[in-house]
């Protein structure tokens, strides 16, 4: 039967008002006469109903959706079939969908992606560890409350009807826009599937629009496949650009290990962003010193009475000259024989070009695979990238304690592949949680800028 107002089903669930039409039936809030509960419906389409096999796996996925209790996710309380129509029942969550606010904000802050990075991760982890694998992670499935909680709905859905494949009238079951590359080409779904479309949603909460786009389902499909996604606007920091691309990653093992440690990276840089910690901060190569002088700029004298003339001894001008003259020996001598290391920058936010490309790069293109740069420390790789004629910029990542051999060491760039001469590369590296209070050695890690 056709859902309308008024009907009941299962005898307690009284139709109330529609809420959305999606490809698989049609959501309704409806009332439990029993407990006197608001609650959500939604009734599949007579269509599906014929299939003895599609109805039994549905009924397999909403016990196992039944099963996940997380405060992420929707939760799911009843199925049944009634009428010729089978219908699951879930908890009606008040708010709105991400889709419907990107609709009305086109795009949103990072410290926002972050946090819906974040609880998209933890809840999505949680199902997978009961070995769901959502399939159709995209906004219309995060419903977002007035305090700000995320809430996955149609958890158990997605798996069922990717089974199913082509409906009678050829309708491609899925949201290709949010398809992971082995979801397109016919590969079983695991959960880096997942982590893949919440990069999707990632991105395009961040630059207000999806990253492949094309006129039919099969030309976004072969761009999920085969095309690199073009790189995020300016003024998204480079940290929370290179955690949504290593989502996005073509083969699932170079995506992030697991949602918890997605989650957990993001949680990490929300957590790093007010501090105005070593994470805050970029690191450029540093020019060769013969080149420019450093120049502070004293702040102007905030009392306009004149002050008399400082007369010094002729013994203490000529003494603070002779030390002068000898530090800038020392200077001199001293950075001759060490290599030029990267220097403390205090923006709390990298600029775009950071580094200095090598004078004497040929033009030849550079190759760059994660596998060459990556565990390796970040001073020696941007020196050697600068060497070979690319623009680098070195953002400080996720903190890890001090004392892990990570500190120090490069684990994401972008992009990556094959690079013209003069590119922009950004190099991403752990950094020790107790930066912010440690002064590092000038033989290891980069002197902070002295400010005045």
């Amino acid at each position: 039967m056709k859902p309308e107002s008024g009907q009941l089903y299962g005898g307690r669930y009284k139709l109330i008002s529609r809420i959305a039409i999606g490809g698989m039936g049609e959501v309704w809030q409806a009332q439990d006469e029993v407990i006197l509960r608001d609650v959500a419906i939604k009734i599949l389409k007579q269509e599906y109903m014929g299939d003895p096999g599609f109805l039994e796996r549905f009924r397999t996925e909403a016990r196992h959706a039944a099963m996940v209790n997380h405060e992420g996710i929707a939760n799911v309380f009843d199925y049944g079939e009634d009428g010729g129509s089978a219908y699951l029942v879930m908890e009606l969550v008040p708010g709105e969908s991400l889709a419907r606010i990107l609709e009305i904000e086109k795009s949103l802050s990072g410290e926002r992606v972050l946090d819906i990075i974040a609880q998209t991760g933890r809840a999505l982890y949680q199902a997978h560890q009961a070995g769901l694998v959502h399939r159709d992670v995209k906004p219309g499935n995060l419903l977002i409350t007035p305090d700000g909680h995320l809430k996955i709905t149609d958890f158990g859905i997605a798996r069922v009807a990717d089974q199913v494949g082509l409906t009678a009238t050829g309708q491609v079951m899925g949201t290709v826009q949010y398809l992971a590359p082995e979801q397109a080409t016919g590969k079983p779904a695991t959960p880096s599937t997942d982590i893949y479309s919440l990069g999707i949603v990632a991105y395009e909460a961040l630059a207000g629009k999806r990253p492949f786009t094309g006129d039919s389902q099969m030309e976004i499909a072969m761009a999920q496949i085969n095309k690199t996604p073009p790189a995020l606007p300016e003024t998204v920091d480079p940290r929370i650009a290179n955690l949504v691309m290593s989502c996005l990653a073509k083969k699932p093992n170079q995506r992030p290990e697991s949602a918890l440690a997605l989650a957990k990276r993001a949680e990490s840089l929300m957590n790093s962003a007010p501090r105005q910690t070593a994470a805050t901060q970029l690191i450029q190569q540093a020019p060769p010193v013969t080149d420019r002088t450093a120049v502070i700029e004293l702040a102007p004298d905030t009392n306009p009475t004149q002050k008399p003339p400082v007369v010094w001894p002729w013994f203490v001008l000529v003494g603070a000259l002779a030390a002068t003259a000898i530090s800038v020996v020392v200077a001199i001598i001293v950075t001759s024989m060490q290599p030029a290391l990267p220097t403390w920058s205090q923006q709390p936010y990298p600029s775009s070009s950071g580094g200095t490309a090598s004078p004497s790069a040929s033009g030849v293109p550079v190759v760059v695979l994660l596998a060459e740069v990556e565990g390796k420390n970040v001073a020696q790789v941007s020196a050697d990238l600068s060497a070979k004629g690319l623009l680098v910029t070195a953002v400080a990542g996720e903190l890890v304690p001090a004392d892990d051999p990570r500190v120090m060491t490069v684990y994401q760039a972008s992009p990556l592949g094959t690079l013209a001469a003069g590119s922009e590369i950004v190099i991403t590296y752990y950094v020790a949680d107790n930066t912010v209070t440690e002064e590092p050695t000038p033989t290891d890690t980069p002197s902070p800028t002295a400010t005045q």
